[in-house]
Order: structure tokens, then C-alpha cells, then sequence
């Protein structure tokens, strides 16, 4: 039997009028009101706020998860570095590198390379070695030029040569500075852009954060190798920061004179670490810190991003190299946020309003 029409039109009616009042379900609903990362905020500026992360850690699927989801670049702590990636002269195992790789490039994070040259980490071959200096320099370049290559278009980013300086601004009394001199460090540079002309080639280094000796040195350095037409890109900044031995109150000023020389400038192994065990009063002055160094790199144009050394004090390098200091991280052992997180979080905002 058929249905009248205008009974047919009123049961339209009133399931269109059920249908308009019924809660609306979507399942991207949530990510609509998802809080921004600190990486988001970052960007905002026009930089990138990472973390590093080391091998093992990758297997913590809570602590990889986030770091995939939180930060939009890492670091490899020790996979890229001489005695992983060439345990035997010639021979060169890139799988620890690789998998960091892979793994930032499946969560959508840019990779910055660490180290080529470094005066530690290095194979007993190397070290135990009696060298020539024309030995020595193409083993050098040997290492760089394999080693860039295989990551070429992997990476935005090379510290090409890592902590060559000592305190008083004089070179490290390291087996290539000793065998070559002080101009192995423009080869290397040199080696690095053969290798792959569009990374960006750094010198990184800790304690020059603030004016001294030792971050003079640095000015001068690559002062003169841009006067050579040598190509260096950027400065790194670790920042590893002690709340005992002070804040580096003219970081803005540093950052921003190494800016006026032409390079980048980058924040690269970020974590502030204090005597433990920790209190209310170093963990605000911490925040306070962190917030100061975030707002240090934003001040400057060239100051391209901030790199955390791991993110958790459940994975930090900090315990077993300083014994009795530690808490030097945003996030606790429990991956919860710690008041740096929110003063890094507050620059992040403040700088952008």
C-alpha cells in the first residue's frame, strides 16, 4: 500500500529534524583542538625546536612517540659519529646512523648530522695509529667525504668540526691538529661541500655561549675562513648550561655577532643541569633559563633553532658524566612536563604576540 505524500513528507521532517539535533561526530574532531608542539610555536618563527636521540632510545616507544609528535628535528647522539660509522679503516657501517634516519624521516622530523670531526669517539685504528700527515689527511678526507656522501639529502645540517678549541681559545691539542695543523679545519669544510653542496656546514663547540676566550676564537676563526671564501655556514651553540657556574648573561649579544658575520647560528645540544637533588627553587630558576635561551635565539634573525640533548631525565647523558647532577631537562623520568617546559613554552608564545 502506498503511503499518503504528505505523511511521507512530515516522517522526512522529523528525521531530518532528529538528524539536525544529534551530536556530530567526526574522527578528526580531535586533532581540530590539538595544543600546539613547541615545534608548531617554533615555526611560527621560523625556526625548529628538536631533540636529539641516541639508538637504544628508540626502543622507549613512549619516549619515541613523543619525541616524534613534540619536536620537528633530531639529532643522532652517537650513530653518525667516527667509531660508529668506520669501526675499521675503509670499512663503514651506517646502520645506527640509517636508523635514526628512517625513523625522523617517518615522523616527518629533519635531521641535523653529527660529527665528522671530533677529537673523541674516535677507533682504536685511528688512535693507535703512527700517521704522516699526508696519511692522516686522506684518511680525513676519506671519512668526511664517505660519510657526507651516503647522507647527502638525508640531512640539512653537518657539525662538520666539534669542540676544536680549548678554554683559553687556543686549538685542542688533538691527533689531527698535532699531525696537520690548524688547517685541517678549512679541508674539512672544503671536503664537506664537495660532498654535498647544499648542507649547511657548522662549527659546534660548548662554553661559548657567552663572550670569552674561547668563543672569540671561534669569531675570529670563522672570520677569517668566510675572508678565504671557505665554506662555513653556521655556529653551534650546545649550550650544556650548570645552574652552579651561571648564566651566560650576553648570549643575545654573542648570538647576534656571530649572525652579523654572515653564518647561521644554532642552539645544538640544549639541557641546563643542576646538584641534586633538585628543589622547587633550582627548578624555577632552570625554567627561568630555559626561557632566557629560547628567547635569546628568537631575538636574532639567524638563530635558525634550538636542539635539546634529549628531552627526559630518563634519558639523559648527564648522571653518569657529572655523578650527583642531573634534572637538566624539560621532561621528568615520566615524560611529564617540568616548569622549563612551560618557561620554553611561555617564550615561544610571548615572542610571537
Amino acid at each position: 500500500m502506498r503511503t499518503p505524500a504528505r505523511r511521507t513528507a512530515a516522517a522526512l521532517a522529523a528525521l531530518l529534524l532528529c538528524l539536525a539535533a544529534a551530536p556530530a561526530t567526526h574522527a578528526a574532531s580531535p586533532h581540530r583542538h590539538r595544543a600546539a608542539t613547541l615545534d608548531d610555536l617554533a615555526r611560527q618563527h621560523g625556526r625548529y625546536f628538536g631533540s636529539a636521540v641516541d639508538n637504544p632510545e628508540l626502543a622507549d616507544t613512549a619516549y619515541s612517540d613523543l619525541l616524534g609528535s613534540e619536536f620537528g628535528q633530531t639529532t643522532p647522539g652517537n650513530g653518525m659519529k667516527w667509531d660508529a660509522t668506520e669501526p675499521r679503516r675503509g670499512v663503514f657501517d651506517f646502520t645506527a646512523g640509517d636508523e635514526i634516519v628512517n625513523y625522523a624521516h617517518a615522523k616527518g622530523l629533519k635531521v641535523r648530522g653529527h660529527t665528522l670531526l671530533w677529537h673523541s669517539q674516535l677507533p682504536n685504528w685511528l688512535t693507535s695509529g703512527t700517521w704522516t700527515a699526508d696519511e692522516l689527511r686522506a684518511i680525513l678526507k676519506s671519512h668526511i667525504t664517505q660519510v657526507v656522501k651516503h647522507n647527502r639529502g638525508k640531512v640539512f645540517a653537518w657539525d662538520v668540526a666539534n669542540e676544536i678549541m680549548n678554554e683559553d681559545g687556543t686549538y685542542r691539542q688533538s691527533i689531527f691538529y698535532k699531525t696537520l695543523g690548524p688547517g685541517y679545519v678549512a679541508d674539512a669544510l672544503r671536503w664537506a661541500r664537495a660532498a654535498d653542496p647544499n648542507v649547511k656546514l657548522y662549527l659546534n663547540d660548548y662554553n661559548v655561549e657567552g663572550l670569552g676566550a674561547k668563543s672569540d676564537a671561534y669569531y675570529a676563526l670563522i672570520k677569517q675562513l668566510k675572508a678565504e671564501g671557505v665554506p662555513v655556514d653556521g655556529f653551534g651553540m650546545q649550550a650544556h648550561l650548570a645552574l652552579q657556574h651561571g648564566f651566560p648573561n650576553d648570549v643575545r649579544g654573542n648570538i647576534r655577532r656571530f649572525a652579523d658575520l654572515g653564518v647561521d647560528v644554532a642552539v645544538t645540544e640544549l639541557d641546563i643541569r643542576m646538584i641534586l637533588p633538585a628543589d622547587e627553587t633550582e627548578l624555577a630558576q632552570q625554567a627561568d633559563w630555559y626561557g632566557k635561551m629560547t628567547s635569546a635565539c628568537l631575538a636574532v634573525r639567524r638563530c635558525v633553532g634550538i636542539t635539546l640533548w634529549g628531552y627526559s631525565d630518563g634519558h639523559s647523558w648527564i648522571p653518569s658524566t657529572f655523578p650527583g647532577e642531573g634534572a637538566a631537562l624539560p621532561w621528568d623520568e615520566n615524560l611529564g612536563h617540568k616548569p622549563a617546559y612551560d618557561a620554553i613554552r611561555n617564550a615561544l608564545t610571548a615572542a610571537r604576540s
